[in-house]
């Protein structure tokens, strides 16, 4: 009786609020460049109208009806582009949000109930409510629109106030659509070692997937961030483009989805794969965030929008500026001591970079870090290893001139470890089976608040001991195997869901606590590149293979949606073929390391290395703050160029690879982009080994803006792996 009372309620409060909000009410979330329009329907339901490119007049949002895009049976049923589409309704194809009620019915309608807009950094909210009309289930709506970058944020939120926890089994961060001739979709593959891979397909009628079932990282096998060439395939310069990225380090899932008429919906979300969540009464499932734009001038602003946008909102630090530094891993593995770590450290003065990072290998005790198999979670040093422990590696840092890093991996523990002792609770892992060891690892379960404060208290012990330590680099290899949480027990279907939000719980205590201490994010490579990990983060590592010719491909994939501060490059000693010119050349245009040993180097490369370092730091303000333009593609030729621009276009930086030139190839100019063409430039080529001066013709000349994004440079050669660092300066 008491449901049939709430359930007369709720379909009367409807009925009134139907009545007042259905006269047009029109939800218009702009950028300078785009508008995306939202209606309430005639019969209550929120609809996506339009999405494109901005109108110019005001009064032209009022010509959009929410029934236009009705298939082939809308005599017989009224349907659009509902915005946040729920299953068991009249759209037949993949919804937003399916719930299993109290009562074991699956259905879902949403209804308006009402809106609000706020001013927020950088740009507005606007916050729309639903309701089902049956069920006491809301969904709040948030959009962030950034005019000035041209980038759009949004997210959901589910509640319900049900007697019992309803299930929900779909969960979607938001729906996009889309009415054009054809769509092309690039996703981007993935694999240690070969992170970012780009490859392009037409999405025809029926589904395309892109989906992770790692649980603790955003990829391994592919990458949380997509373009579709709206009309065209994607293009660097010309075209229509949706880029999107959902912020969220676990199991995501992208669909897109064409249907019998030609409509492509957009679905980006958690992946529900063994997700079945249980949501209590009351309690707020909020959905990752998904940030998008759309470029009708291809790729290349699209990323400018979203670099834009990165720095300013979202990444961490994103306006301030990047220690180079020495990574010891190269030099030492795991054998080195205190007195070997030491001499690296003016190593790293001598080489002029701002810190040394020491790596893996310094904890453990009872089972010491020797190798990979062992003493993972026991983040005490090894006093056998390192007696002064890490306040004295932090002293012979300062002695040294030298800021001081160090790596963790705190999300992680080897069975054979004081702490798997102690907890074998805390680890995610099925004792009734043979239990898979990737890396010889488990995860610990971030979904228990007891494992969150321990993975907190590695950074706030190590701090706490040693606050001038500069710099963390986090890792996390593994992804989740032998899949069970002792802490939820039968609420299994939380674990992957709950555990991410743990990890994101210990990453926002950290910089809360340390907000001045820069943070690699690193993931057996380049696995975690995610938006919301990134808030936390002020770079990550994009790949553990530094192949130069390899980190040309790695670093273009990447840099379709993260600013070159965000994304970190070494210079080591893969592929030796390559001059240590070429591979330090290749890194300058990311954040720049080294972890390489500079006894292996001659003295002139040594000098180059240094100079290299200088030059890199002198031109940070335009290569790590300034607007990046892809010229040359290495998926479309045998070579590679882009340019970095000031934002006061008086500096720019032009980087030009030969990867593997055919003999006597046609050789084209580079066109640069970005420049003033009415402000004059200097030419001049820098990171020149010793007694070598430049052969390039335009060295040292003086050219207008117009005449090097018209006719441009020639700067290619036929050697391979030849490289060509340009500064170019307003005069």
């Amino acid at each position: 009786m008491k449901n049939l009372i709430l359930a007369g309620a709720i379909a009367c409060a409807f009925i009134q609020a139907n009545a007042e909000n259905t006269e047009s009410k029109i939800f218009r979330i702009s950028t300078n460049e785009t508008d995306l329009i939202l209606q309430v329907g005639e019969n209550g339901r929120l609809y996506q109208s339009y999405l494109g490119k901005k109108l110019l007049h005001d009064a032209d949002i009022n010509n959009f009806r929410w029934d236009i895009h009705a298939a082939s049976d809308g005599s017989v049923s009224q349907r659009g582009w509902e915005v946040y589409s729920g299953s068991g309704n009249e759209d037949y194809y993949e919804p937003a949000i399916a719930i299993q009620h109290n009562d074991g019915k699956t259905s879902t309608y949403l209804y308006y109930v009402s809106s609000s807009t706020q001013d927020v950094e950088g740009g507005k909210e606007t916050t729309i409510n639903l309701r089902d009309d049956k069920y006491p289930v809301d969904v709040t709506l948030h959009y962030i629109a950034y005019p000035e970058e041209n980038v759009i944020k949004t997210w959901s939120e589910i509640k319900h106030q049900e007697n019992k926890p309803i299930m929900l089994s779909t969960y979607a961060s938001t729906m996009l659509y889309f009415n054009y001739p054809e769509y092309y979709l690039t996703e981007f593959s993935s694999d240690w070692a070969k992170e970012a891979q780009m490859s392009s397909q037409q999405l025809q009628f029926g589904k395309k997937v892109i989906d992770t079932k790692l649980g603790s990282r955003a990829a391994m096998h592919t990458h949380p961030f997509f373009e579709v060439g709206l009309g065209q395939p994607v293009e660097e310069n010309q075209g229509t483009v949706l880029m999107g990225t959902l912020g969220w380090t676990g199991n995501f899932r992208f669909t897109f989805e064409v249907d019998n008429v030609g409509n492509l919906r957009v679905i980006p979300a958690i992946n529900p794969y063994a997700s079945n969540y249980e949501l209590k009464k009351n309690e707020v499932f909020t959905t990752p965030e998904f940030i998008f734009t759309i470029s009708d001038e291809g790729t290349s602003q699209g990323s400018r929008n979203l670099h834009e946008w990165a720095r300013n909102y979202s990444l961490k630090d994103g306006k301030g500026s990047r220690l180079t530094l020495l990574n010891n891993w190269e030099n030492t593995g795991f054998n080195f001591n205190q007195e070997i770590l030491a001499e690296l450290m003016k190593e790293a003065k001598h080489l002029g970079v701002d810190m040394f990072l020491l790596d893996d290998g310094w904890f453990g005790n009872k089972y010491p870090r020797k190798d990979d198999k062992a003493g993972l979670g026991d983040w005490e040093v090894t006093h056998s290893k390192l007696p002064g422990g890490v306040p004295a590696l932090v002293k012979a840092a300062k002695d040294a001139d030298v800021k001081f890093g160090i790596w963790i991996e705190p999300e992680m523990v080897n069975p054979k470890s004081e702490l798997f002792e102690k907890h074998p609770d805390w680890a995610i892992h099925d004792d009734n089976r043979k239990i898979y060891y990737y890396r010889n690892q488990l995860v610990l379960d971030l979904s228990n608040p007891e494992v969150q404060d321990y993975v907190y208290s590695v950074v706030e012990n190590l701090m706490k001991e040693n606050p001038e330590i500069a710099f963390f680099k986090w890792d996390c290899n593994s992804p989740i195997t032998n899949i069970y949480s002792p802490y939820q027990k039968d609420k299994q279907g939380n674990m992957y869901i709950d555990h991410v939000r743990g990890v994101y719980n210990v990453m926002k205590r950290v910089k809360e606590n340390y907000p001045n201490v820069p943070m690699m994010l690193c993931s057996g490579g380049g696995a975690r590149c995610d938006y919301e990990a990134l808030k936390y983060f002020t770079e990550f590592w994009c790949s553990d293979n530094t192949d130069p010719i390899e980190r040309i491909y790695i670093q273009w994939g990447f840099s379709q949606f993260f600013p070159s501060k965000a994304m970190c490059a070494h210079v080591t000693s893969w592929n030796k073929n390559t001059s240590v010119k070429f591979r330090t050349d290749v890194a300058s245009m990311c954040k720049l390391g080294f972890d390489i040993g500079l006894k292996d180097m001659s003295a002139d490369e040594l000098t180059y290395c240094q100079d290299a370092v200088k030059n890199w730091k002198r031109l940070q303000p335009a290569i790590m703050d300034g607007d990046q333009y892809r010229l040359v593609s290495p998926y479309k030729s045998n070579h590679m160029a882009v340019n970095y621009v000031s934002k006061d276009k008086n500096k720019a930086v032009l980087f030009a690879y030969d990867i593997h030139p055919r003999y006597q190839e046609k050789l084209m100019n580079v066109k640069l982009q970005g420049l003033d063409a009415n402000k004059m430039y200097k030419i001049e080529e820098i990171n020149l080994m010793p007694n070598t001066e430049s052969g390039l013709s335009a060295n040292g000349k003086i050219y207008s803006g117009d005449f090097l994004m018209k006719v441009g440079l020639e700067v290619f050669g036929f050697a391979h792996t030849q490289s060509h660092v340009i500064e170019i300066s307003a005069q």
